[in-house]
């Protein structure tokens, strides 16, 4: 699979770069970032997917969330996609934030006109992991993902879909129940069609309602966060992980909103939090 290296940083003794390749899935240029802490040098390292939010980009979390010291001092490789396609110029592509151009929701699509590239499921659990194990030092079976509000939902439905890629999985302020919110109910209608049954293959609390487990959960909560209540519903991940006997470590933080601060304030426990799972 062909990469273009589009920028490489020397970070914390480690890599921080910018690539693109093209997509089977897509059907476009797709790009994502890495990080490669210098213990890759010895071999391979586990690797932990990030996955962002509504209008961001792969730039995102590797600027601001401040990941990448503690990254090296565990020894993780860090990787993050962009959360669309990009140059496809469909119509209505660009009309709002939150559905669209940087908002793909991370499921494969079936709707026109975004079936053809909007697959940003299958981009993210299998395509991009692929591009990512032929051309850097990581060990497949030690893998995690995480991610924040889109992305949250994101990993969340990618952990419990596929138990045996992704051995951990955290999430901060994770759209818990798209199903049942405004941004989801856009999304959900949108790409894959009116019908609430197909919703809930990407509705991490009805995939749990349906018997999809993994075996914990970490959950950071801002609770001065202005999506919290219509958009992002911890309450039902709570419930649907109580019911089930799933583990879930939720983190209601007070005075915390939706923001990279927000992330930057966590992130190091989280990668602290999978490196204990993925065995580092």
């Amino acid at each position: 699979m062909g990469l273009e290296t589009v920028a490489v940083h020397r970070c914390f003794g480690g890599t921080q770069g910018f690539y693109q390749h093209e997509s089977a899935e897509t059907g476009t240029p797709m790009r994502f970032a890495a990080f490669v802490p210098p213990r890759a040098a010895d071999g391979p390292r586990p690797v932990l997917y990030f996955l962002s939010g509504l209008t961001c980009t792969e730039e995102n979390f590797a600027v601001k969330a401040g990941a990448q010291r503690r990254a090296a001092e565990l020894g993780l490789v860090l990787v993050m996609p962009d959360t669309s396609p990009r140059g496809t110029e469909l119509p209505g592509e660009h009309d709002s934030w939150d559905f669209g151009s940087g908002a793909g929701f991370y499921v494969d699509a079936t709707e026109s006109p975004w079936a053809v590239n909007y697959r940003m499921y299958s981009y993210v659990t299998r395509e991009l992991p692929a591009v990512v194990a032929e051309n850097f030092p990581v060990d497949e079976s030690r893998a995690g993902i995480f991610g924040h509000s889109m992305g949250g939902h994101g990993a969340l439905v990618a952990a419990l879909r596929n138990p045996g890629t992704w051995r951990s999985v955290s999430a901060f302020a994770p759209i818990a129940a798209p199903m049942h919110c405004p941004w989801g109910e856009k999304a959900l209608a949108g790409y894959l069609g009116a019908d609430r049954e197909r919703w809930r293959a990407y509705d991490s609390c009805a995939l749990i309602e349906d018997g999809r487990r993994v075996p914990a959960i970490l959950v950071d909560q801002g609770m001065d966060d202005p999506f919290l209540d219509k958009q992002l519903q911890p309450e039902r991940l709570e419930a649907a992980c109580r019911q089930a006997a799933i583990p879930l470590t939720l983190r209601r933080q007070p005075g915390y909103d939706h923001s990279y601060f927000f992330i930057a304030s966590f992130v190091e426990s989280h990668l602290d939090w999978h490196a204990a799972r993925l065995e580092v």
